[in-house]
């Protein structure tokens, strides 16, 4: 065993390194409490180490050496765990990666309300109390074309208020063909089962019509559901029945039809070359009671999820106990009436909503983003990998038109030639990502992709700046 005890000697009190220069400026910027455990740590660690190495480890024991790991982890421990990153995925709204990026205008509206009170419950005309709905109430209705609005913290939050709402231990028929699974194994025959209904299957998984839903209405029906399958595609002999039909056959049952829309949009995407989308404003006029939709999808805002239709439904289900479980805070309602409010103006949306200029970019543009990159990427990569640009295929993501593919351009990085290339890779991707903005791209066909459609022009210089870090 190494004799250590000139070297446990040698090892320094706390009280001397927080007063030493470099240990009071720790203490200015991490506080007193934060630094001086950390030292304690430290020193721990360093008395168990000599203990092992002994005079091996007199170097570990210098002041310099202690505040450097002391600051290192501070730095480590307290630095944020939720924080940007470059999304080179392919996948624009990459649920992991937390989906759309807000435009200017929300993030300046989340800022002016998130340091100080605000009027969030308050009518200021009339000095009494008021509804934190009342931001954006108004907004999703005029949007839609509905009577009335709510809003809760997601799409899966509002399919399972409206069901518990409106049809608490009655039955719910659903084409089978719709008993979705979305993000994380939530499940539709899941979400209605806590939601206190029980589901009545009808149809195949390929086909159903309007006699299936005929035939599965009773006297314990509670309304009827069209889930829209944004997160998949059924092609082939496939049959389903529209929305004005069941609509029709609801309300001659005296049932409230409900549709999910998933995704959902509020503008028509094949405006801008994208798919068609069923809107919520198309779906009410088909019939709709209630339609229920995301607004951190094809919306471009916040995560939410929107509910608009009847007023009378809308106020039985703002009445429901678990709406006040489901609310949205501030930050999230100062973000979604702000980007509501750029709606009312069509003719920018792709110019003032990211989502939609990332997915309607042009090939040309990313191509050349690509060009302007890949000598210096190749340039720090050196005789380690080779480096191209190569086109390729980005997808929206987040369940949204499933089936569409985008034209886009992406820098391919293939290890040198030789043996591990699995492992290759995965230290290449594990090296991109430990950058201080990590850059998360994607392993396939024995290369690192990265998919540069979401790398737009105002964050070229960042991307480049960092990769020496490399």
């Amino acid at each position: 065993m190494p004799d250590g005890r000139k070297a446990q000697s040698a090892i320094l009190s706390v009280d001397r390194l927080l007063r030493a220069p470099d240990g009071a400026a720790l203490i200015d910027a991490y506080g007193r409490q934060p630094v001086t455990q950390a030292v304690r740590d430290d020193l721990a660690a360093l008395r168990r180490r000599i203990a092992v190495e002994g005079e091996d480890a007199h170097a570990d024991a210098a002041e310099g050496a202690i505040i450097g790991r002391v600051a290192a982890a501070l730095e480590a421990t307290l630095a944020p765990s939720l924080r940007p990153v470059f999304n080179l995925t392919g996948t624009v709204l990459h649920t992991n990666l937390g989906r759309a990026p807000l435009p200017p205008e929300a993030i300046d509206a989340v800022v002016a309300v998130a340091g100080r009170a605000s009027n969030l419950e308050y009518n200021v005309e009339t000095g009494k109390r008021g509804d934190r709905d009342d931001h954006l109430d108004d907004w999703v209705s005029k949007l839609t074309g509905a009577k009335a609005a709510t809003v809760v913290n997601n799409n899966a939050a509002a399919v399972l208020l409206v069901l518990n709402a409106l049809a608490n231990r009655k039955e719910v028929p659903v084409s089978r063909g719709e008993l979705i699974e979305i993000g994380g194994a939530f499940r539709i025959p899941d979400i209605m089962a806590r939601a206190g209904c029980k589901l009545v299957e009808v149809g195949t998984t390929n086909r159903t019509h309007l006699k299936d839903f005929a035939e599965a209405i009773g006297p314990r029906t509670g309304l009827l559901m069209k889930v829209h399958t944004s997160n998949y595609e059924v092609q082939g002999f496939t049959a389903s029945v529209p929305e004005v039909k069941l609509a029709a056959l609801a309300h001659d049952h005296d049932l409230p039809f409900v549709v999910d829309l998933g995704s959902g949009t509020l503008t028509d995407l094949v405006r801008f070359g994208l798919p068609h989308e069923p809107t919520a404003q198309e779906t009410l006029a088909a019939g709709a009671d209630i339609v229920t939709f995301s607004g951190d999808k094809m919306l471009g805002g916040p995560q939410a999820g929107l509910i608009a239709g009847r007023a009378d439904l809308i106020a039985r289900i703002k009445k429901n106990p678990m709406k006040r479980a489901m609310r949205c805070d501030k930050m999230t309602i100062a973000a979604l009436a702000s980007v509501l409010r750029l709606y009312a103006d069509p003719g920018r949306l792709v110019e003032r909503i990211p989502t939609l200029r990332l997915l309607v970019r042009p090939i040309e543009d990313i191509a050349a983003t690509a060009a302007r990159l890949l000598p210096a990427l190749a340039a720090r990569l050196g005789d380690t990998a080779a480096v191209e640009s190569v086109p390729c295929k980005s997808q929206i993501g987040s369940g949204s038109l499933p089936a569409e593919r985008l034209p886009s351009q992406a820098l391919v990085i293939r290890p040198a030639a030789g043996k591990g290339i699995g492992s290759a890779l995965k230290r290449i991707a594990a090296s991109f990502r430990a950058l201080p903005v990590p850059v998360i791209g994607r392993i396939q066909d024995d290369a690192f992709w990265l998919d540069l459609r979401c790398l737009e022009a105002g964050d070229e210089a960042a991307f480049l700046a960092q990769l020496d870090g490399l």
